[in-house]
């Protein structure tokens, strides 16, 4: 039974990305599957993060720390930069126009830190994912103490948690997360631990279409009740994204493109279960659909991306499947 355990986990590690797109559609067609696993999107972030971790190359990284100005550069831009210039889109805006709810989803969608399976994604669109891996892996770690200072400046006594609190939180998450990882690569040690990482990659696809499927609740109901708003806020979702990518792109174009798409595609792509994780996994109806609905972005960009990563990055780009 165990090997057959083992042999399905690899299965799925080496087979899961397509299952991952699946996932969010499969959460909006099972709506009562979707709110009975939505308790439990906490402990699936929290178990992603862990096995991030845990899966983390510390070899890539140190790479990439020998010439760290483009790192620091991009973590600056993607944890302080874009949140800092969506919060001076809102005050052009208005804050009154938008609603608090609508501020909020944007306050998420942009202090988060990226997710972690950005680097995955990189890897998959034939990229050298190292550079998105130490960025993902930085912003982690500086999230408790930018998230915050951010929400106060967009959110001011709106923020659903005080600015302690949701360091607090944060750093609850993070750091159990990275010390649970410790104790299971101590435990398993380096060699085994290769040795499985088509096991883990398929604990973790598991995992994330828990998550995935866990975020759609409500989805099904709101395209059924008011599909033409449903569609136009998961166009903003896209938009958003996007938005992120393209300026990261002008940014970064004096790096190689290869470097400049790796960090746009990680700065557009945010890991905003770890941010409604440390929210408590209570938020507002608008806020909670804008979040799910930004799903699809996460999940759907890097299969929709790959003929312009072929023809931006290179004729090999694009090329793995």
């Amino acid at each position: 039974m165990i090997r057959m355990i083992g042999a399905g986990l690899a299965w799925i590690g080496r087979h899961g990305t397509a299952a991952l797109v699946v996932s969010i559609f499969i959460g909006v067609a099972l709506p009562a599957l979707s709110a009975y696993l939505r308790p439990y999107l906490a402990v699936a972030v929290f178990s992603l993060l862990t096995l991030a971790f845990l899966r983390v190359d510390q070899d890539a990284i140190v790479r990439r720390l020998r010439r760290p100005a483009l790192l620091i550069a991009a973590l600056v831009w993607t944890m302080l930069g874009a949140p800092l210039l969506t919060w001076l889109a809102i005050l052009a805006i208005g804050p009154d126009t938008l609603g608090p709810d609508i501020v909020l989803a944007l306050y998420i969608a942009t202090a988060a830190p990226p997710v972690m399976a950005a680097p995955a994604f990189i890897y998959l669109l034939g990229l050298d994912g190292t550079l998105s891996l130490a960025l993902s892996v930085a912003a982690l770690i500086v999230t408790p103490l930018t998230a915050p200072l951010v929400g106060e400046l967009m959110l001011g006594a709106a923020l659903p948690l005080s600015v302690g609190g949701l360091a607090l939180q944060l750093s609850a998450l993070l750091v159990g997360a990275f010390l649970l990882s410790f104790v299971f690569r101590r435990l398993a040690g380096r060699e085994r631990l290769a040795r499985s990482s088509h096991h883990i990659s398929g604990l973790n696809v598991l995992l994330l279409l828990v998550f995935a499927i866990a975020a759609m609740d409500g989805v099904a109901a709101s395209f059924a009740a008011k599909p033409g708003f449903t569609l136009g806020l998961t166009a903003l979702t896209f938009a958003l994204a996007l938005v992120q990518m393209l300026l990261s792109l002008a940014l970064f174009a004096p790096a190689s493109r290869e470097d400049a798409y790796a960090i746009a595609h990680t700065c557009g792509t945010r890991n905003m279960g770890l941010m409604v994780a440390a929210l408590g996994g209570t938020l507002p109806e608008l806020t909670w659909l804008w979040f799910a609905v930004g799903q699809f972005p996460i999940y759907m960009l890097p299969m929709m991306l790959k003929p312009f990563v072929r023809l931006y990055c290179g004729p090999n780009a694009g090329s793995v499947t």
